[in-house]
């Protein structure tokens, strides 16, 4: 019997979700770290960091040690992860007793970096550590029986990787990953104001351009938002009016090689599975897949129903937790 914690984690290149059993969520934070670049000192975990972000002076530095879904500093995330883990081991038996930890990692990880996730969660006082592909967790997460043989397909759009997958029998059968998501989103929309307006915007202001009026169909009525930034002929303060069509083109090419992917597994998909998929449509997870209009896009291109699942930012992290319910199973299966 385990009497700790089974605690699943969503390590994610923009937030890391934790799941505890019992508890559901408990912790949704930025993955942002800031530093004092002098001493190496960690001056904040999460949101507090995240707050810096573009904002801090010279011998304070903010930083998302995850990139396009792969781990750019294995210091600084081991520094993250254990903190995120220690806020929720509080009271009761997880004061005795070690946590179970299900860690869900992008499926382009490399074999150090999955040693270094390990260890990090070692350290953080994990008793078991055990790892599962994004795409499998964000299956569970979302409710879909991935245990019977039968094709599920699931689209899972964070914030540095895209990774779709064909599940059966609780393994994916056929999967891609690529380095498109909604960090390339906010990229683009940084580029194409500064291209369209001659004015260069921070990330979050693109990354809130992104979730009020972005979109990957048309609006209907048209919205549009004030953003301010800077003048790239004057050098001066600048307020422009950004409308939903013009965030329509901006998000064109990164939309577009989300399509091609998503094209790409189907290719590849045995025909079979492809007549389970054609019936049962495509599943949506992750927070790009809050983009308007993406599933409709989708939809339309591809000529099945796709669907965004419910609490589609939290899938993942569900997936993980529910994952350790399951273990057994998945081990049988080869999954783990």
């Amino acid at each position: 019997m385990n009497l700790g914690l089974d605690i699943g984690i969503d390590l994610g290149t923009a937030t890391v979700l934790i799941y505890v059993k019992g508890r559901g969520i408990v912790l949704r934070e930025p993955s942002v770290v800031a530093v004092n670049s002098r001493s190496g000192k960690v001056l904040a975990v999460g949101e507090e960091a995240h707050m810096m972000l573009g904002r801090t002076p010279g011998m304070i530095e903010a930083i998302r040690p995850l990139r396009d879904g792969v781990i750019s500093d294995f210091k600084v995330t081991e520094v993250m992860l254990r903190e995120f883990i220690h806020r929720v081991m509080t009271g009761g038996l997880s004061r005795y007793f070690k946590p179970r930890i299900m860690v869900c990692v992008p499926s382009i990880i490399t074999p150090v970096e999955q040693r270094a996730v390990e260890d990090a969660c070692r350290n953080a006082g994990a008793k078991d550590v055990f790892i599962i592909q994004e795409p499998i967790a964000a299956a569970i997460g979302a409710g879909i029986d991935i245990s019977k043989p039968c094709g599920s397909m699931i689209v899972d759009i964070g914030g540095g990787t895209a990774d779709i997958a064909v599940i059966s029998l609780y393994q994916p059968v056929v999967s891609h990953s690529i380095k498109v998501a909604g960090d390339r989103f906010d990229e683009a929309v940084v580029k194409f104001v500064r291209r369209r307006h001659n004015v260069l915007i921070g990330e979050r202001t693109a990354e809130e351009l992104k979730i009020h009026i972005g979109c990957a169909f048309p609006r209907d009525p048209e919205v549009t938002m004030d953003v301010h930034g800077r003048n790239l002929i004057t050098g001066l303060p600048a307020m422009v009016t950004i409308s939903s069509t013009e965030m329509l083109e901006a998000l064109e090419e990164p939309v577009e090689q989300i399509y091609e992917a998503i094209h790409s597994v189907l290719e590849r998909t045995p025909p079979e599975l492809m007549a389970d998929i054609s019936e049962r449509g495509i599943v949506l997870t992750g927070g790009g897949a809050l983009l308007h209009g993406l599933e409709k896009m989708l939809s339309h291109k591809i000529g099945i129903d796709v669907v965004v699942a419910d609490d589609a930012i939290s899938c993942v992290a569900i997936g993980t937790g529910r994952a350790l319910n399951i273990l057994e199973r998945m081990l049988q299966s080869g999954t783990d």
